[in-house]
């Protein structure tokens, strides 16, 4: 946009010398003028770094007509908002009609009358200017409010993020244990190709996987040795324990997470709890979540048991596939295995696993 101290730039496009000449004695007073005697370099000087406030445009040139080159400026991201005057002899109704149809602000015929050029330019170099204000003022405000969405996003997830780990604050490695499953889960949605809006919101929607813990006596949940049934039966409850927390939620994450809190520990072949569903009946997140879950509780020291090594763990996940998890997800997770041993890696010290700071360092997977 010119400032008021330089002055606006005007490309007269005219195969005719002479036309150029007298809309240059016309304009070059108020406005620097620059111009083409063909539409090919009409374009090459509009697609420039420094385009033209204004074209004034002939029609009738040889080679790319005027109707042609301003088709090619509207479909050119950096020329479609210059304004088009058209200048010609071509004064019938339909030309008229055809220049405007085509992105044309305004239509001079010739011979051209000094007074009307200058104050139809004058007009549209107005207008012009205040639709860039207008653009950059939507632009500006539509950056605030990208960031005020951020912020509260963030603090909404830092939220979730520690009331997640205070549902599991006696396990000594909670805090990394839902970071690790969280990336989990997102790197083998990554490798099944789901959209980054689904790969966000299960990054951030399983750490509240097993938040329904918080309502699991410390006498099960932290028992050394195998529960007995009746414990078995009271540990399951987390599930739908989780469930109850988590519902009635508008927010997308929240909703998210109940879905996950409630089917982590469903089994592709239908042998899981709390409802028994089987393949397809269990959401695509609870799936994700469950061998993401799993890896992580096998990879890692529990009251109950040492940690397995990656192998093993590997290896009880490969003989999973079809039975305890869905095969394409299965197989998503070992193409993600790299990342994943990289994630374990990562998140080994509880010290690491501050929110904002966790998130904004996951790679693009």
């Amino acid at each position: 946009m010119a400032n008021s101290l330089s002055k606006q730039t005007i490309l007269v496009v005219d195969d005719t010398p002479e036309n150029i000449d007298i809309l240059g004695g016309i304009l070059g007073r108020d406005y620097k003028i620059k111009f083409a005697i063909n539409g090919e370099k009409a374009l090459k000087i509009a697609r420039a770094k420094n385009p033209p406030d204004l074209i004034l445009l002939d029609i009738m040139m040889p080679g790319i007509d005027g109707y042609e080159v301003c088709r090619q400026l509207k479909q050119h991201d950096g020329t479609n908002k210059i304004p088009v005057i058209f200048v010609t002899a071509m004064n019938e109704v339909k030309d008229e009609e055809k220049g405007f149809k085509i992105g044309g602000v305004d239509y001079i015929t010739k011979p051209i009358s000094a007074p009307i050029v200058r104050e139809r330019v004058k007009t549209h170099l107005a207008l012009y200017d205040q639709n860039r204000v207008l653009e950059q003022k939507v632009l500006e405000r539509t950056a605030e409010l990208k960031d005020a969405f951020e912020t509260i996003k963030n603090t909404s997830l830092d939220t979730i993020f520690r009331l997640s780990r205070a549902a599991e604050y006696k396990d000594e490695d909670t805090g990394s244990h839902i970071l690790r499953m969280s990336n989990y889960a997102a790197a083998v949605a990554r490798k099944m190709e789901l959209n980054e809006e689904m790969v966000e919101g299960i990054l951030y929607a399983a750490p509240m996987h097993d938040i329904g813990k918080i309502g699991i006596p410390d006498h099960i949940l932290l028992k050394p040795g195998k529960l007995d049934p009746d414990e078995w039966e009271i540990m399951k409850q987390h599930t739908a324990n989780g469930g109850r927390i988590l519902e009635g939620s508008g927010a997308e994450f929240i909703k998210l997470g109940r879905v996950i809190a409630l089917t982590h520990h469903e089994k592709w072949d239908g042998s899981g709890y709390p409802k028994g569903l089987k393949g397809t009946q269990i959401p695509l997140a609870g799936r994700i979540a469950a061998i993401s879950d799993v890896f992580d509780a096998l990879t890692s020291k529990r009251p109950y048991k040492e940690a397995f090594s990656l192998k093993k763990s590997c290896d009880i996940i490969r003989e999973g596939r079809g039975s305890c998890f869905d095969p394409d997800v299965a197989d998503a997770f070992f193409k993600a295995e790299d990342e994943i041993f990289e994630i374990k890696e990562r998140y080994k010290d509880e010290r690491e696993s501050l929110l904002l700071q966790t998130f904004s360092k996951i790679p693009n997977m």
